[in-house]
């Protein structure tokens, strides 16, 4: 049955974006952040900075420049940088399907959010009053340290196991028997399934040796909880979806037919403050059925997470963001249509 196939590649990807939000916390804890510094001297700086953090997959990055921007640290056009480079959570399901094309779509969307960045400071002065009513400190994530590794701990702690800890264990290791035994992954050993092993065996180390307060608040409470169902039910309903309209209609011919209504619907779908609807448009290009000029659009116009503090900052930030963002992922997005790419 086809919807058994269709769990099975939702599981898969699934299973790759926990991976990679995983290794995403594990080295945002282990930095705590400090390297930051050293970008908030000036304006580029400034821009590079956003557009790193926007670029890096999962919505921790564009939280930290929601918080940087809100403590005036960092300038409006460097808030609309980094949400011109975000793809949020979908970037994982991206790497997961396209990874070449990914860091390809990643590379066009820093250039971009550097470009976009500059200029919308040096032709929107006004920007304190966008802050105006932001009297008090505001943290996304507050620092802190751990040691994500202490070797006297890691025994005790498998010894007195907690039920994240060994739901975790359990998890991976089905998974890596499913890449092992092929009934899930790639049937060959190509460098997508060894990729898949070595990420996996990764995890597996992470959720066996980190303290449990790292595994329980950043892993469970963060990743999984709060991330990772939302995201194989968008997931598993876009690929439900394009399979259906694939069997019942002609899809292809239809888009082909009307890629500037395509484009028009992704870039205001992008404007939900959520990167599960993108997922669409991800299937889609995936499947051959849109061209890259409009996954591109998609990608600039939505922040998945990201702007959702924002509104707690300022819903006029909010606004004239998505006014931008919806402007030049539309622009863009057009241009390459006209081109053919």
């Amino acid at each position: 049955m086809f919807v058994i196939g269709i769990v099975k590649h939702a599981l898969l990807i699934t299973s790759f974006v926990f991976i990679m939000m995983l290794l995403i916390e594990y080295i945002n804890v282990q930095t705590h952040g400090q390297w930051q510094q050293t970008f908030l001297k000036s304006r580029f700086k400034q821009y590079l900075l956003a557009a790193f953090l926007g670029v890096i997959p999962g919505c921790l990055g564009a939280f930290s420049v929601v918080s940087l921007y809100s403590h005036r640290v960092l300038s409006f056009g460097a808030l609309v940088a980094a949400m011109i480079a975000t793809s949020g959570d979908a970037a994982y399901v991206m790497l997961s399907l396209f990874p070449l094309k990914t860091l390809l779509l990643n590379a066009i969307l820093f250039a971009l959010a550097l470009l976009s960045g500059y200029l919308v400071d040096v032709l929107y002065k006004k920007q304190d009053a966008l802050l105006v009513a932001v009297k008090h400190k505001y943290e996304i994530h507050e620092k802190e340290i751990c040691r994500c590794l202490t070797s006297s701990k890691i025994l005790p702690q498998l010894k007195n196991i907690s039920f994240p800890r060994a739901l975790l264990i359990a998890f991976f290791s089905l998974f890596l028997f499913g890449l092992i035994t092929e009934i899930i992954g790639p049937q060959s050993w190509n460098w997508v399934k060894i990729t898949l092993l070595v990420s996996t065996l990764f995890a597996l180390f992470v959720v066996s040796t980190v303290p449990d307060h790292f595994l329980e608040e950043h892993l469970w409470e963060h990743v999984l909880k709060k991330h990772l169902l939302n995201i194989f039910l968008w997931t598993f309903g876009a690929l439900l979806v394009i399979h259906l309209l694939e069997h019942y209609l002609d899809l292809n011919d239809w888009i082909q037919t009307n890629l500037f209504t395509i484009l028009i619907l992704a870039v205001l779908v992008g404007i939900i403050p959520e990167s599960g609807p993108h997922l669409i448009f991800v299937t889609l290009f995936a499947s051959g059925s849109i061209p890259f000029s409009i996954l591109l659009a998609s990608s600039i116009v939505q922040d998945g997470h990201g702007t959702l503090p924002l509104l707690a900052v300022s819903k006029k930030g909010f606004v004239y963001l998505k006014i931008i963002n919806v402007a030049v992922g539309f622009l863009i997005g057009a241009l390459g249509l006209l081109a053919g790419f």
